[in-house]
């Protein structure tokens, strides 16, 4: 059981940063124009820098990597990351032809966070936004995609590891309900107060053991829902990685 728990636990601090399929970092940026006109964003000359300090001294663009980049419509913006700099700075273009920059904010401990985003004649001023409300949307693409993901993998991980342990074939039941209802909780509930990934993996590796358990006190032990759940999520986390990165560009 030693081993197990042991294994676990590396898995927690080294998988979710690569977890692909998990809630992410995420700031959304709401514009508030205090200008004469509203000109609408003009997202490919719009970006996010990240900084190290305070005086942004070595400013580094956010980029696309997998699902990681700034998104904007002509209203507003929202960003995803692996993991963000200290700081932050925005530089937002317009349709009318201007650009204008931000000051440096600081990057928020929240996994997800909201900012008010003024828009001046000199520059943007980014603030935090003081109702910070944890936002979500359950007609997300992403969110769908990463629960169809998981099932997909899960399930196949699953029904190895079953087949390997001559258990009866109806702990799969368990198995995609388990995972439908850790998904719902993580991304539509816990993302808006935790602040790191690895308590959203943790969640759901001991939530599906316990519950595949409960489900199947006839076929597994405690120790047999904890290994099969375990095999589970690190086969899902990282083959979705992969497939995350693939289907990036779709996603958004």
């Amino acid at each position: 059981m030693k081993k197990f728990i042991l294994s676990a636990l590396l898995a927690c601090t080294v998988l979710p940063l690569w977890a692909d399929v998990s809630p992410k970092p995420e700031m959304q940026f709401t514009f508030i124009y205090n200008t004469s006109s509203a000109p609408a964003i003009e997202p490919d000359a719009s970006e996010q820098l990240q900084c190290e300090d305070n005086q942004c001294l070595d400013p580094k663009p956010l980029g696309t990597y997998g699902l990681q980049k700034l998104y904007c419509s002509q209203e507003k913006c929202f960003s995803i990351a692996y993991g963000y700099a200290h700081y932050q700075k925005l530089i937002i273009g317009f349709k009318d032809g201007s650009k204008k920059e931000s000051n440096i904010f600081k990057t928020p401990g929240a996994l997800r966070s909201s900012f008010n985003v003024y828009v001046n004649e000199d520059g943007l001023e980014v603030k935090l936004s003081p109702e910070q409300k944890p936002y979500s949307n359950i007609t997300r693409r992403d969110a769908w995609t990463s629960l169809l993901i998981i099932l997909v993998l899960e399930l196949a991980a699953a029904w190895a590891s079953i087949s390997y342990m001559h258990k009866p074939l109806r702990i799969l039941y368990a198995v995609a309900l388990a995972n439908i209802i850790s998904m719902f909780g993580t991304w539509f509930f816990l993302a808006g107060y935790v602040r790191e990934t690895a308590f959203l993996w943790i969640f759901c590796l001991l939530f599906e053991s316990v519950f595949i358990w409960l489900l199947n006190r006839k076929y597994l032990t405690l120790t047999n829902a904890f290994n099969l759940s375990l095999a589970m999520n690190v086969t899902s986390y990282s083959l979705g990685m992969m497939i995350s990165f693939w289907i990036a560009p779709w996603l958004f």
